[in-house]
């Protein structure tokens, strides 16, 4: 309560300069995602697709802006008709902001003449100071495990909105309620965290299943021409790769205040949440808080070079916001260290460079804490706390059109997001902040995503990691959760230090769409985990699934 409090009164303080347009957001997970992709890399040198890129959800008013000028210039464009199709499908779902042509984006066959009036939009309102977007959500999926008496399933149903008042306020509202019998290694998982990936507060369903609520939703308002904010509860993602080292949305959604500045070659992001520490499920009690605040600063270096700094701290002071940390400006670290350095500080940079309008390179480096001294003895220092991400991606590879690849490496040291006090770790509701494996591993992973006509959809997925586990005597930094205090020694330490284990996930996925945003899917699911001198930890899944999904992403099982 005391966060949302000081977070109306940041609002309230921009209140009298109300007054520039504002937009929602794009979905994580979209099916337009491999389009902004290719559209980055191939309009390497355009300022707005490049500078904000990697801080997620994307601005629907800044891509679709700029779609809609590569779609009037599409006869004298380099892109292929399906990238020309998917360009007139991100504007048909995005038509507030959008000049329409007459009847250009009308449906063929509404409902009752009230009902698709547009192919997307269930409901469409457009009047002169109000637009409003009304949308049912449903995902069906039926899977087999091999080897595994138990149905697989996911069952989810829920509505979704968005809107603009007098093109000044915008709003986006997004529920489901969810009944799902995962995988076993995934309920092993959820056991194990006493948390459902992705969700918040679940309870049990069907002896080996889960029900759970999937609620986001923000307003949306510009503080002055460069000044944009966002106050909601929804997940957020800063990074050019599949996974981030920095902030993820694989945890539950969170309450936030966004604050992205956008002027010149910057874009300049603080982030504000409010996140629920570790805990052990008892009931319907009232859960505890602790806070987080970050920045990320993206320049475009040269046409072609995006850099970025980022920072962040986690702190808990008694359900309570420490106003030390509200500062947009100054360095959290330095804010730190005045507050008495109780808290848990990362800083990191990241790159993202576009090259010959068929690649891109990108990369993380995040620091937790390290002695250049101590890296240099080499004696595995349990303190030298950082990850590396390295990746890349190739559009159109080997002239086979939109046939794209991705690779993407990424290793975190031992300890590295865990903190001595178990409320400042890198966690909310129980699940990692930022990769899904917590730290002590490398991982590698391939993706190869093909788009061959309009309608179809298909990817290959592969990754392999290698993580050191915990044992019950031993803390090896693996477990974010726990407390750096408890490890066995202060030396020693490297990639896999504890019970060395090799994993597999392998993954094959083929879509239709039936209509606008209605796909169904067939998908294979392979995984392996080879854990060195404990069968115990070396189970193997196959999973086969058919789906039928409108208006959400993929349920994935990717760790």
């Amino acid at each position: 309560m005391q966060f949302i409090k000081s977070a109306l009164r940041l609002i309230v303080f921009f209140l009298p300069v109300f007054g520039y347009s504002q937009s929602v957001t794009i979905p994580q997970g979209s099916k337009f995602q491999q389009l902004l992709d290719r559209m980055e890399i191939r309009e390497q040198t355009n300022l707005p697709l490049n500078v904000s890129s990697g801080l997620k959800p994307n601005n629907r008013k800044l891509v679709t802006l700029e779609a809609a000028g590569l779609d009037s210039l599409k006869g004298s464009m380099q892109y292929t008709p399906v990238d020309l199709y998917n360009i007139e499908r991100l504007l048909i779902n995005n038509q507030e902001w959008v000049q329409r042509d007459s009847g250009r984006f009308a449906s063929r066959h509404s409902w009752w003449r009230t009902f698709y009036k547009t192919p997307s939009d269930f409901i469409q309102v457009d009047e002169k100071d109000f637009f409003l977007v009304v949308n049912p959500i449903f995902q069906f999926q039926q899977s087999k495990e091999a080897d595994i008496d138990d149905r697989i399933f996911l069952n989810s149903r829920g509505a979704m909105a968005r809107g603009l008042i007098a093109g000044k306020v915008g709003f986006d509202f997004y529920l489901t309620e969810n009944q799902e019998r995962m995988p076993l290694f995934v309920r092993e998982i959820v056991q194990k965290n006493g948390a459902v990936p992705g969700a918040g507060f679940y309870k049990p369903f069907k002896t080996t299943g889960y029900d759970y609520i999937d609620g986001r939703g923000s307003v949306y308002f510009s503080a002055a021409k460069y000044i944009h904010l966002q106050f909601g509860y929804d997940k957020n993602f800063i990074g050019n790769g599949y996974r981030s080292l920095f902030l993820s949305d694989f945890a539950n959604s969170a309450l936030f205040l966004k604050i992205n500045t956008r002027i010149w070659k910057l874009d300049y992001q603080n982030l504000f949440m409010e996140l629920v520490p570790q805990y052990r499920k008892q009931g319907d009690d009232l859960l505890p808080r602790k806070y987080m605040a970050s920045h990320h600063l993206s320049l475009q270096a040269t046409k072609w070079l995006n850099i970025g700094l980022f920072e962040s701290v986690i702190f808990g002071r008694q359900d309570r916001f420490d106003f030390t940390y509200l500062n947009p400006v100054i360095f959290l670290r330095l804010a730190e260290q005045q507050a008495g350095s109780p808290d848990n500080a990362l800083v990191g940079l990241d790159f993202k460079a576009n090259i010959a309008k068929r690649f891109q390179l990108y990369g993380q480096l995040l620091i937790d804490e390290f002695k250049l001294s101590e890296i240099r003895s080499g004696n595995g220092w349990w303190a030298n706390k950082f990850g590396i991400q390295a990746g890349a991606k190739y559009i159109d590879a080997f002239g086979v059109r939109n046939l794209d690849l991705q690779g993407e490496v990424n290793v975190v040291r031992p300890f590295t997001y865990s903190h001595s006090d178990s409320v400042a770790n890198y966690t909310h509701y129980n699940q990692p902040m930022a990769h899904p494996l917590g730290a002590n591993f490398a991982e590698a992973i391939g993706i190869i995503r093909y788009q061959p006509l309009r309608k179809w959809y298909g990817q290959i997925r592969v990754i392999g990691f290698r993580q050191g586990r915990d044992t019950a005597d031993n803390n090896n930094g693996t477990n974010i959760f726990l407390p750096y205090g408890s490890r066995a020694m202060d030396y020693g330490y490297k990639i896999g230090s504890g019970v060395k284990t090799n994993g597999v996930n392998a993954s094959l996925w083929i879509g239709y769409e039936l209509r606008e945003n209605l796909f169904i899917d067939a998908s294979f699911l392979h995984r392996k985990l080879s854990a060195e001198g404990v069968a115990a930890l070396s189970p193997k899944t196959t999973v086969f699934t058919l789906g039928l999904r409108l208006n959400m992403s993929r349920k994935e099982y990717d760790y």
